[in-house]
């Protein structure tokens, strides 16, 4: 016997605001039947778990054990700057001047992720 991963629950001080957000990140809907003031809410995601928001009372004091890792669709270095206009904050710049590496970001309640190479940056590295 095995156990399915259902979601992955993000503790949050508005669930709907943060849950827009990684609805945005993710090009992923929210659940249909979400609105401002739910204390609770989901993105939909195509395949594998769901990303759950979840408001608990106290804030965020340390970084995250487990985070998000994000492989774009475009360039690591277009997505970083998409991340920061929608409301991501740097964090650390781990991306080396050979094109290896990841950038640290958070959302806008602080919970850090990675914005990793895409496909297209590491077979242009490899080529």
């Amino acid at each position: 016997m095995v156990s399915v991963l259902q979601n992955v629950a993000i503790d949050c001080a508005d669930a709907y605001a943060l849950a827009r957000f990684w609805s945005e990140v993710t090009g992923h809907p929210l659940d249909p039947d979400a609105a401002p003031g739910d204390e609770a809410t989901q993105v939909l995601m195509a395949e594998g778990p769901v990303l759950y928001f979840n408001e608990v009372p106290e804030p965020k004091k340390t970084k995250n054990r487990i985070h998000l890792c994000l492989r774009p669709e475009t360039t690591r270095e277009q997505e970083v700057e998409r991340l920061l206009a929608i409301g991501a904050t740097l964090v650390a710049d781990l991306r080396n001047p050979d094109g290896s590496g990841w950038a640290v970001l958070a959302d806008p309640e602080g919970n850090e992720f990675c914005v990793l190479r895409s496909d297209a940056d590491r077979a242009a590295m490899n080529s």
